[in-house]
């Protein structure tokens, strides 16, 4: 076990609907970790979304935003909710993580699609389409149409309006992101895959050129290309030809949610969104749940915590060189679904289902079998 260090400062910021509730787990096996010796941290806490709203009039405060970029690594909750659906769109609780992906300039997101063996029942898919699952899709995440200029709603001469964004990425916006595609792919097998629309896009024309130019320095990595609409039928027809796909910002948006339910529930996928290493090695980085803040089961207790805590995984592995201690959390979440411990999104029919506690009691006692 890589001894644990006790200088990783992590901000957690639980937010809105249930992100409380599954953030609740996840210290609880933060505090496994740290009385274990695994690992330690120094924890602090923040607001963002609607609840950062409520208190200070914005989805972000500057004084938070200035913790996250001192900040070895953040975990965050979800925001969002119908409370705050009538607010100016600059105000919208998603502005406050979307903020925080730029500012911390947090490029490349990675979500994983990996199908545990217990739940390979519990996909939309046959079990022979999906059992053994186990795929990265890097997004890119800080340029692209959700931040191109211009921007905007406006009215025209003759009075009636028109919506406008703009698909917008530089070569070294693309390069960077596709390197990292590479780099992944590298260390599983050895395949990549970059999706875009380059039949009717230009931006998708330079994605492809710029992923074949730095293909030279991955030789050993095979070079793919896909359409996003192809992608999004292949997905579902044999997922299990993808190692790793790379691609932009909204194709990665859509189809990341469209493998999350490959897996059998949105509850199970993880994610990470990591920024540039610095002349240390140091590089920001934000680690979330894919689903979002379920206002419908909010408050209720029965949110699954299993996206989040695996989440705090992939925290150990890309933000503090802990691969074991990740490999022994991911364990404990593995077997626990193994002995059937389930929540109501992945449960199937005559099954016990657990609430979000319980949840997180199983995978304790998982971690407690292996420490």
């Amino acid at each position: 076990m890589t001894e644990a260090r006790s200088n990783r400062k992590v901000l957690v910021l639980p937010g809105d609907g249930i992100g409380p509730e599954i953030m609740g787990e996840v210290m609880r096996v933060a505090e496994f970790c740290d009385r274990r010796g695994i690992a330690r941290f120094d924890l602090s806490q923040g607001l963002v979304g609607g609840a950062a709203y409520d208190a200070s009039g914005v989805p972000l405060a500057d004084a938070t935003l200035a913790e996250a970029m001192a900040a070895d690594a953040v975990l965050f909750g979800s925001v969002g909710g119908p409370k705050w659906e009538g607010l100016p769109f600059e105000l919208q609780p998603e502005r406050g993580l979307l903020r925080l992906r730029k500012e911390m300039d947090l490029f490349a997101n990675l979500r994983p699609a990996v199908v545990f063996e217990a739940l390979a029942d519990a996909s939309a898919l046959k079990r022979d389409l999906v059992a053994g699952l186990d795929l990265m899709i890097v997004r890119e995440l800080t340029g692209g149409i959700y931040f191109g200029q211009p921007r905007g709603i406006e009215t025209l001469p003759d009075g009636t309006r028109r919506g406008v964004n703009t698909e917008v990425y530089t070569e070294a916006e693309i390069e960077r992101v596709v390197r990292a595609g590479f780099d992944l792919a590298r260390k599983r097998q050895r395949r990549l895959c970059e999706v875009d629309k380059a039949n009717v896009m230009e931006s998708g024309v330079l994605w492809r050129e710029v992923a074949r130019r730095v293909h030279a320095d991955y030789p050993d990595v095979e070079l793919s290309f896909m359409y996003a609409d192809n992608c999004a039928m292949q997905l579902v027809r044999q997922p299990k030809q993808f190692d790793v796909i790379v691609t932009s910002n909204i194709f990665g948006d859509i189809l990341s949610d469209c493998a999350a339910m490959l897996t059998g529930s949105l509850g199970m996928l993880p994610s990470a969104s990591l920024g540039a290493p610095d002349a240390t090695g140091r590089r920001r980085a934000l680690y979330e749940p894919v689903h979002g803040s379920a206002p419908d089961i909010a408050g209720k207790g029965v949110a699954n915590p299993l996206a989040s805590i695996l989440s705090f995984a992939m925290m150990l592995r890309y933000s503090f060189d802990q691969a074991d201690a990740a490999e022994m959390v991911e364990g404990a979440v593995r077997r626990a679904l193994a002995a059937g411990a389930r929540t109501a999104d992945i449960a199937q029919s005559g099954m016990t289902r657990l609430v979000t506690r319980e949840m997180g009691d199983a995978v304790l006692r998982e971690l407690a079998r292996a420490a």
